[in-house]
């Protein structure tokens, strides 16, 4: 009979669970205690080490999402942007563990990051690849299929895959907004937002590197829309109803 408890599969572990998860590896990326010059380092490594792992799912799911959308299969890349947006807000939300260190014990790890700095991100550097491609697809897509974004959203029910994916897109070019937004603040909280980071940048240079739009043309396509509707006495667009008739 066989022995479920016994590893079947090949590698260091005494379990197929860390066997496939390869947490030996993963468990020893981190500093010894008896190597750290704080140990606040802990939690900064394991804050940063995960958003690195879940920034590159992210960035996977935008790859493919980019060759369905190439493929003519916008449903499909509806799914796993979803997916993206959903990563992107753990990478955000898991920041504020930052803020269990005190601006004195930040200034101590702060000596064992040697020029390290947020702009060295792996994960940061790829989304900043990857999201312009999605653009480019879905541009390539609309002009395919002879739509404009302003006719996507005036006819939703008519185009729902075109319209479905310019949303999820939209909300990932939302969520990374925050995600640059929630990081300066935690490092004005944590440092100051007078003061020069790891390699020689002025804290308040990234403020001035929130706002990047991915895809400026869903953002713009709103104020078309808004400036088209002629809003009676009601408050409602006359023009919207029109054309809901």
């Amino acid at each position: 009979m066989t022995n479920l408890n016994e590893p079947v599969l090949e590698g260091p572990g005494a379990t197929d669970y860390e066997r496939y998860l390869r947490t030996d590896e993963l468990l020893a990326l981190q500093k010894a205690p008896d190597e750290v010059t704080h140990r606040d380092e802990h939690l900064f490594q394991a804050v940063h080490q995960t958003s690195e792992l879940w920034l590159k799912l992210a960035c996977v799911e935008l790859q493919a999402a980019a060759g369905l959308v190439a493929d003519d299969a916008a449903q499909s890349a509806v799914r796993l942007i979803r997916r993206a947006n959903d990563a992107m807000s753990l990478v955000t939300d898991q920041l504020h563990m930052l803020e269990h260190m005190s601006p004195l014990d930040y200034a101590v790890v702060r000596t064992a990051l040697g020029h390290g700095a947020g702009f060295d991100s792996p994960g940061f550097r790829q989304v900043h690849q990857v999201s312009p491609a999605l653009g480019k697809a879905f541009e390539a897509l609309l002009d395919r299929r002879s739509v404009s974004l302003l006719a996507v959203y005036e006819r939703g029910h008519d185009q729902e895959d075109l319209y479905q994916l310019a949303e999820q897109m939209m909300t990932w070019d939302e969520r990374t907004i925050f995600w640059r937004f929630h990081h300066l603040k935690v490092v004005e909280r944590i440092i100051g937002g007078n003061v020069i980071g790891t390699q020689g940048t002025p804290v308040e240079v990234l403020g001035k590197r929130i706002d990047v739009r991915f895809f400026p043309e869903l953002w713009t396509v709103r104020d078309e829309i808004t400036r088209g509707s002629k809003l009676g006495a009601d408050g409602h667009g006359m023009d919207h109803e029109r054309r809901m008739r």
